[in-house]
């Protein structure tokens, strides 16, 4: 659930973590161990505080990653494949709700070269161009990549990309000094408790909204650093490494202050989350346990959201991570052959759209563009047939995940895992 920006020889790479749910966008980053069946899950929800540090930036982005797709990206690639492969996504595509709006957001905002996801398990390329906001404004494109799982049989590698970089830079990650500005600037706005808020905008409610940097603060951290942005290897063990043959059963986990972390907010006058999570815990432990009793009541798959600031959010519904365990699962092996740069002609695109850049693509990430017009006009044709058994489809998968009986009645769940048939086959190989 948390955002950050590096550099390595000279090439700029953002990213945020987590998946997008509605319920906890807008609260603090308030969980720490030990976990309950509510935390275990929110930890990893990115939050609006992470994606308003992100807008902030003004200098280009070269690549960008996120566990989440960003919503509408599917409407830039080749969605007859990728329906092919993740039918039941067939709902939320139509819908539009697919993925993170926020991801979204700062799709359109950052406009980076590269965007590369995970999340949904499937190979998938797509091509946007960006509109400008001026005619004296260069158009951007962005290239989109999310690959499947990393296991047998499936499409998780891709050909190298080339990308331009800095020939004579070390071979050190570094800071992104405005990364670190903007961190200096918005360390104010750090909440650390599960109070809903939203961030500052232009709305009259705020003296400020506008949290991006100068380059004067930008030169202030060049200077704090003594224009050395090489990151330390300062790497320390705060817990013990795995033994197999000293099994530790039912350890409480301990919440550890990361050493790396208080160093680095030390060094640039930033709060220390982590630190400022186990004050909070200390000094509201009553009060606290009060809320984990509330949280413990609440529905962890997000039942009790709070309301959104982002309009048709079905952030609960097929958009899950399917490495959880799961009472079922899609059978789905096929590969997946990528994208088409044409948006779909049944989608009205958010950008105009152009064939100008497709040649400095690899191959592995286009198709033509009559593959992307085949794929509308099947989708048309299915679309009304198709539907009904993909509502019931999706209505059975809910009840599964559920784990009650025909009637109605709660039953005990009986857990599959993913990939059970690899896991069998490794286990009789060992037998053997």
């Amino acid at each position: 659930g948390y955002a950050g920006v590096v550099r390595f020889r000279g090439v700029r790479i953002g990213g945020i973590s987590g998946i997008f749910k509605s319920h906890d966008y807008r609260k603090g980053h308030f969980e720490c161990p030990p976990y309950n069946q509510q935390t275990i899950r929110s930890a990893y929800h990115v939050r609006n505080i992470e994606v308003f540090k992100l807008k902030q930036l003004k200098r280009p982005i070269d690549i960008f990653m996120s566990h989440d797709w960003p919503r509408s990206i599917y409407h830039y690639g080749n969605k007859k494949q990728l329906l092919k492969m993740k039918s039941f996504f067939r709902q939320e595509v139509e819908s539009n709700t697919l993925g993170s709006p926020a991801a979204s957001e700062l799709l359109q905002h950052l406009k980076p070269t590269y965007w590369f996801s995970a999340h949904l398990h499937v190979k998938f390329a797509a091509f946007m161009q960006h509109e400008t906001n001026s005619k004296e404004e260069l158009p951007k494109a962005t290239k989109f990549l999310a690959l499947d799982k990393c296991l047998p049989h499936r499409d998780f590698l891709q050909q190298i990309i080339d990308v331009e970089h800095d020939p004579n830079a070390g071979d050190s990650l570094e800071y992104d000094a405005e990364w670190i500005a903007v961190l200096k600037a918005t360390n104010s706005l750090v909440n650390v408790t599960q109070s809903s808020w939203n961030m500052p905008e232009k709305n009259g409610l705020h003296a400020k909204w506008d949290y991006s940097v100068t380059e004067e603060a930008i030169k202030e951290v060049l200077e704090e650093l003594n224009h050395d942005l090489k990151i330390p290897c300062n790497f320390t063990l705060t817990a013990a490494c795995y033994d197999p043959s000293k099994p530790q059963k039912n350890m409480e986990p301990v919440h550890t202050i990361n050493p790396q972390t208080t160093e680095f907010c030390a060094q640039f006058g930033l709060t220390d989350i982590n630190d400022r999570i186990q004050q909070a815990k200390e000094e509201g432990s009553g009060r606290g346990e009060c809320e984990e009793e509330e949280e413990e009541e609440m529905d962890s798959t997000g039942s009790a959201e709070e309301p959104s600031e982002y309009h048709t959010d079905n952030s609960g519904l097929s958009s899950f991570n399917p490495d959880e365990i799961m009472l079922d699962e899609e059978g789905a092996d096929e590969d997946l052959s990528t994208c088409s740069v044409d948006p779909s002609p049944d989608h009205p695109p958010e950008f105009s759209t152009s064939f100008s850049d497709i040649r400095i693509m690899p191959d592995s990430m286009a198709v033509s563009s009559d593959d992307a017009m085949d794929s509308n006009n099947e989708e048309l044709e299915k679309s009304s047939g198709s539907k009904q058994v993909e509502e019931k489809s999706s209505t059975e998968r809910s009840l599964k995940r559920i784990g009650g009986d025909e009637n109605g009645n709660s039953g005990v769940k009986k857990i599959k895992r993913r990939n059970q048939a690899i896991y069998a086959a490794e286990n009789e190989d060992k037998t053997d």
